[in-house]
Parts: structure tokens; sequence; C-alpha cells
């Protein structure tokens, strides 16, 4: 058992130091651009990013600390993938390596004092386990709000070409729906007021849209900045095209409803075989083979 011990923690400090030792820099772009967003960020979500602030910025300071001994800024590959599960604050990135690096470790342990046979198997499958946990939430995470953007671009897209039939310009637009959408749809305001912040710190507009297609990375959302950019270009009418646009989502997601309740007659054939069916046949032809049974043994006797 203390053999176990020691080589877990052992392996332990090897994977902390490859991890960290393999850790790349930020580029200095995304550094710029955060520290001049950083305050516009606050002024909108004050009450929440103070709360989060604090309990993000606590639990993340002890991996904090052991990161800047080999690195200045964490990993640009798990920012981005944070970035894209909603999760921008910089203590977010030293929390999720440190999970990484603890979870395989406790899980590791558990196993070490629960298994008092073959321990060294499990606490190795523990530890790879526990390892891509952190890495299999994330990719949920992502698939989630990917699918929060997908279904809640209509509504924002009808929202936004009614403030531009108001009168308003497609910036000032793109602010007041991110406002109002804050509550119902907090993933699509985040993104668009993202794209605004961008623009203020000077990057173009093209740009900014192509950075909210990447950030949202489906179909739908590469087709509305690809729309975007062509009406920009040619000047046809933006309010137009998104009532077009926003039509054309729902008939898309309408559409891909009934796909899906068209499967669902196929999907139930599984359980209709394996549990359903056997049941029945237990109930229905059970009783006629215990008689059949009784009578054959009331014969040969």
């Amino acid at each position: 058992m203390m053999l176990v011990l020691i080589f877990g923690l052992s392996l332990f400090t090897l994977l902390v130091l490859g991890i960290l030792l393999l850790m790349g820099r930020s580029s200095a772009t995304g550094t710029l651009l955060g520290e001049v967003t950083r305050d516009l960020r606050g002024e909108l979500h004050e009450p929440q990013a103070r709360r989060s602030a604090v309990s993000a910025d606590v639990v993340a300071k002890p991996f904090t600390a052991v990161r800047r001994f080999f690195a200045s800024d964490p990993d640009p590959q798990v920012v981005r993938r944070l970035l894209l599960a909603g999760y921008r604050m910089p203590p977010h990135a030293d929390i999720f390596i440190g999970a990484r690096l603890a979870i395989p470790v406790i899980l590791g342990l558990i196993v070490a004092l629960s298994f008092s046979q073959n321990t060294l198997i499990f606490f190795l499958l523990a530890l790879v386990i526990g390892f891509f946990i952190p890495d299999f939430w994330l990719s949920q995470a992502i698939n989630k709000r990917r699918e929060k953007l997908r279904l809640s671009l209509p509504d924002g897209l009808d929202l936004l070409s009614i403030c531009l039939e108001a009168g308003l310009g497609l910036d000032q637009s793109i602010v007041r729906v991110g406002q109002e959408l804050r509550v119902r749809h907090r993933a699509l305001s985040e993104e668009l007021l993202l794209v605004n912040f961008e623009q203020r710190a000077g990057v173009q507009r093209n740009a900014a849209w192509r950075n909210f297609a990447d950030r949202a990375n489906f179909e739908s959302a590469r087709s509305f900045v690809a729309m975007l950019i062509q009406t920009d270009r040619f000047g046809t009418p933006i309010a137009k095209s998104l009532s077009d646009f926003s039509d054309a989502l729902r008939t898309q997601r309408r559409q891909q409803a009934e796909e899906r309740a068209a499967k669902t007659t196929i999907k139930l054939v599984p359980p209709l075989v394996f549990f359903i069916f056997p049941s029945m046949g237990v109930v229905v032809v059970g009783p006629a083979v215990v008689a059949v049974v009784d009578f054959l043994a009331h014969f040969l006797r």
C-alpha cells in the first residue's frame, strides 16, 4: 500500500512538471484586448462579475502561484476552449488546469485506500480517468453553449431587425439587443456585447463578426456573418436581409424538429425488442407454458 501511494505521488509530481512545462504563452494582442475590455465587461455585469471574481480568484490562487514558476500566462488552447464554453476570466484557466491535476490524485488515493487486490491497476486506471474528466466536462459545456446560441439566434435577429427598422445603426442595435437578451438568452447577449467590445477596442467590424462566428462555431452563425459582410459590402438593406434570414432559420429549426420526430419510431425499436416484448411474452405466453408443462407432467405419471 505504501509503495502504491509513493508511486502515485511521484506520478502526480511528474504530471505537474510535464504539463506546466508544456504550457504555451498567450499572444500580446489577446492580452491587450483583455485589458481594454475588462472595464467594459465590469460595467455590464458588475454584480455577477464581482461575486464570480472573488470566488474564482480565491480558488485559483494556489494554482496560479504554481503556474507562474513555469509560464507567465495560461495555455492559449485551454483559454480558447474555456472561452467557447463561456468562461472568460483569467483565473478560470488556472482552475481548469488545477482540476485536471488534482482530480486524478484524489481518485487515485480513493482507489488506493478502497481496493486491497489489484490496487496498482485500478490506481493507474483512476489516474487516466480522472485526468480526462475535466476535458469531458469542458467538451459538454462547449456543446451546450453552442446549442443555446443556435436556438437563440433567430430571436436575436428578429430583435435586431426591429431595432434597425426603428432607426438605430447596426452597432447601436447590437448593444441594445445584447442588453435586452441578457436574461432570456444570456449566451447570445454576451457574444453580441463582446462584438461591440472588440469594435470599441479597435477591431474592424468584419473581423469582429468573424470572431463571433469562430466562437459560436455552427453553420447558422457563419451564414449570418457572411450575410452581414455581404450586405455591408454591397449596401443592401440590412433589416430586410435579417428578417429573411431569421425566417429561414426558424424554418430550418422546424424541419430539424420534424426530422427528429420522424426518427422517434426507429429509436423506439431497440427498447421494444429488448425490454417490452420479452416482458409481454412472459406475461402472455408464460401461463400457457406453465399449463402445458403441468399437463405433460400429469400425463407422463
